[in-house]
């Protein structure tokens, strides 16, 4: 679950911000493939059931659906815009 969270939701976050297309797939690409390796990893070495990997999958891709859509609700009050003009 955790490896999910941390990918999916680093992909999508920083997709986001990525204004070429290619690279933004490649990106979001990378994160889901690096998701599906580490829990197929987990059945394979039978550290977990196969219902446990994707019981994981499905509460990370929710906590990720979650940031996303926090970051563009934030987007669109203008508050995230505020702080990364903030960092320039």
């Amino acid at each position: 679950m955790l490896s999910a969270v941390v990918f999916l939701t680093l992909g999508g976050l920083l997709a986001r911000y990525i204004a070429k297309r290619k690279i933004k797939i490649y990106v979001l690409a990378l994160s889901v493939l690096m998701t599906v390796i580490v829990g197929c990893s987990r059945v394979y070495l039978g550290v977990h059931w196969p219902t446990d990997v994707l019981a994981g999958w499905m509460a990370g891709a929710s906590w990720a659906l979650f940031c996303w859509l926090g970051a563009l609700f934030l987007q669109h009050r203008g508050r995230l815009e505020e702080e990364l003009e903030t960092l320039d």
